[in-house]
């Protein structure tokens, strides 16, 4: 059966608008800060395929949409009216929860004893036990340490609540009230899905509602490949880091090679280093997993602003992850932190896609999100929050700067009211704001970090912050535009004990102590001295620019009179801009660039320069468009010659791959994925500490000697090649 148009729109948005109001219903019955203020939930309706028919456009994560609830029924066995599964497994789920804290309920909908599909809900709850409080943290090393593990199970029987699984959830968990409340939000909006869904099968018929499923889905994948289509055919590669694994200090590597062909695309992550023995794993089970795919759905409905949000947004995409990767990790891999890897997914696809279609994808978002917690003591047991879901900016693009202070990369979270936050944890907010001079600088300006600075006022408070990235390798700006500020977290700032710290795994903190979390900046687009002087003066004017960031990034030298008017000096900033005519924009030296199709251009420097003094040749043999070319037409050229546009990556990412280049790491994770599983990590710990050993202490945030890159060079080329002849 196939439903004429009118009609497939009309059961298509009131499905939607039944999840909606499914989400509406959970988050107005919540109980968790986390869930009722943040919103880290979500709703949808799935078909009998499992794939989700209708979701949410304006309320809830939209990232999830990839999802598919199909195995973890399966595994709860013959469902009938009144059951309710719950899980929170993501391996026994089918990568439908996606770490522990996030928790699933699936009920079953069922008209005159007919199947016709399920009603989803999620919620991200406060603690479900585990080593720490909030159960993540970047340093476990497998799943049992995250908290209770609970299989595809009843939670509700025939109508009637299984006492055992909510008394074993609660015995687990340092928050039982909030979970349980918020659980019971979530059966609430079940049932609210269930009478709107009955609703729609009274006026409409249950074989339209069927027959629904499948057109929908099957309308929005041929929106989808046509979206697509329109890039043309190419194969892309990009390559980005973690900072570490929180464990061994050494970056983490996710590389991804885009497909298009007719529509159809194709992320081979091959090259992407093994699972790491910490918790930013990515459980996909080898699926096109909505963690692995976000930036394409966001991409197409960019390409095609229309389009529903339904399963059919994946349907071109088919995926390559190794299994025993980052992306595809065996069981029982730790994946608490799966966000912060998912994160740098995003940038590396969008890297990758940003060669076909440099006109459309922008430059790196500040690719983390952080949730700032904290716990204390609350009469006989802990009471954790969640005082912030810290972000940074969305990247630059042709035409439009990033937003400052939200990124929607990976999550739709809002940000938590100061008095809420105040009222429900002992701390005092001093400052949340947007950082500035945070933003990549260019003719487009990438967007700005956020700053959240908050006085301990109790005992026996202690501090998490999982997610923490880009405090080494920045986000990186492209076609010129420099790179974001690293993310910074500092304890006591500007006093005699002042601390830094990078990955945290649980901080004590005492009475009075002030933590300060400075997010990173977006990627910027384009010269920055290309940049509208009006437009700079309109950041410093805003405060997301300082006068002394106007100079120097821009060239653009604003005064203030006495009056306190600001005003652009003309004379002084055609002067600057001349001096700086083909010049490296300021912190911008580095440059480096992505594999392009049939492209292996080395960034490495020549082996008698420092790595400082080729970056900055090589960003005065800038790719940037010419002053007298239109962008979108230099866009076009480049992506037709197959050029990775300029990338700006910063120092770091400079430093690094000028000891480990593409090709000769690429050799090192395919020699590793020649060894057991288990003998994967310690050996490529003792290998990346031989050739780090060569280097200055702090690398790559410190700049070795031409001699230094040198030895670490051959060091790594024999490290290699020790691993290859093992394995011959």
């Amino acid at each position: 059966m196939r439903l004429d148009p009118v009609t497939l729109e009309i059961v298509g948005n009131r499905l939607t608008a039944m999840t909606e109001e499914m989400c509406l219903t959970l988050q107005r019955t919540s109980r968790s800060l986390y869930v009722k203020e943040t919103a880290d939930f979500c709703c949808a309706f799935a078909g009998l395929d499992g794939g989700f028919v209708a979701y949410p456009r304006g309320i809830g994560v939209s990232g999830f949409v990839g999802l598919n609830v199909l195995t973890a029924v399966r595994a709860a066995g013959p469902l009938e009216p009144g059951d309710v599964i719950i899980t929170n497994d993501p391996y026994r789920s089918g990568g439908l929860a996606t770490h522990l804290t996030d928790i699933q309920l699936i009920e079953p909908y069922f008209h005159e004893g007919e199947l016709i599909g399920y009603g989803w809900a999620f919620i991200h709850c406060s603690d479900i036990g585990g080593r720490v409080p909030s159960s993540l943290s970047p340093i476990n090393d497998e799943i049992f340490q995250e908290g209770l593990q609970i299989p595809p199970v009843r939670l509700v029987r025939a109508g009637e609540p299984v006492r055992d699984v909510e008394a074993l959830i609660s015995a687990n968990s340092r928050t039982p009230e909030a979970n349980l409340g918020d659980i019971r939000a979530m059966r609430a909006a079940l049932r609210t899905g269930g009478e709107r869904l009955a609703g729609v099968i009274a006026q409409h018929g249950v074989d339209t509602v069927l027959a629904a499923q499948g057109d929908l889905v099957g309308y929005t994948a041929d929106k989808a490949r046509a979206a697509l289509a329109g890039l043309g055919d190419g194969t892309y590669r990009f390559v980005d880091y973690l900072d570490d694994d929180a464990v061994s200090g050494i970056p983490v590597r996710l590389s991804v090679t885009a497909t298009l062909k007719a529509g159809d695309l194709h992320l081979d992550f091959t090259g992407t280093d093994p699972q790491v023995a910490a918790a930013f794993n990515i459980a996909t089970l080898g699926r096109p997993h909505a963690w692995i795919t976000t930036r394409v759905l966001a991409l197409i409905c960019t390409l095609d602003p229309g389009i529903a949000l339904d399963a059919g947004l994946i349907a071109p995409i088919s995926v390559t992850t190794p299994e025993g990767s980052l992306v595809n990790p065996v069981h029982p891999a730790a994946v608490g932190v799966r966000h912060a890897s998912a994160n740098r997914v995003n940038d590396a696809v969008g890297g990758a896609l940003g060669l076909a279609a440099p006109h459309v994808l922008p430059a790196a978002s500040s690719g983390l999100v952080v949730p700032v917690v904290v716990a204390e003591p609350r009469g006989s047991g802990q009471n954790v929050q969640v005082l912030e879901p810290m972000v940074g900016g969305t990247g630059a693009r042709e035409g439009s700067d990033g937003v400052d202070g939200r990124d929607s990369g990976i999550s739709n979270l809002s940000n938590n009211p100061v008095e809420t936050v105040e009222t429900e944890i002992g701390v005092e907010i001093l400052t949340y704001g947007l950082r500035p001079d945070s933003g990549g600088a260019g003719r487009w300006r990438g967007g700005c970090g956020l700053e959240l600075t908050f006085r301990v006022l109790g005992e026996g408070s202690k501090l998490l912050a999982r997610g923490l990235e880009r405090m080494c390798f920045r986000p990186w700006g492209v076609r010129g535009g420099g790179p974001g500020t690293p993310t910074e977290l500092i304890v006591n700032p500007g006093t005699a004990r002042e601390r830094r710290h990078f990955k945290i795994d649980v901080l004590p903190l005492e009475p009075g102590d002030v933590v300060s979390l400075l997010t990173s900046g977006a990627g910027g687009y384009g010269d920055p001295y290309t940049r509208d002087p009006e437009a700079v003066l309109r950041d410093v004017e805003r405060g997301v620019v300082s006068r002394e960031g106007a100079e120097r990034s821009y060239g653009v030298v604003v005064r203030e009179a006495d009056d306190g008017i600001l005003t652009i000096d003309a004379t002084a900033t055609t002067s600057a801009r001349e001096q700086r005519q083909g010049t490296a924009p300021a912190g911008d030296e580095p440059q480096a660039r992505a594999s392009a199709p049939n492209e292996r251009q080395s960034t490495t420097p020549a082996r008698d320069e420092p790595p400082t003094e080729a970056s900055a040749r090589d960003a005065r043999r800038s790719t940037t468009p010419a002053r007298d070319e239109p962008p979108a037409e230099a866009s076009a050229r480049d992506a037709r010659q197959g050029a990775a546009p300029q990338l700006g990556g910063g120092p770091e990412r400079q430093a690094w791959e000028s000891v480990f280049s593409i090709d000769a790491v690429d050799r090192l994770v395919a020699a590793l994925f020649l060894l057991p599983g288990p003998a994967r990590t310690p050996r490529r710990r003792a290998a990346y500490a031989r050739v780090l050993a060569t280097l200055p202490e702090g690398f790559p945030r410190a700049t070795p000697t031409a001699e230094q890159v040198d030895a670490a060079r051959r060091t790594l080329a024999d490290e290699i090649s020790a691993l290859e002849r093992a394995q011959a």
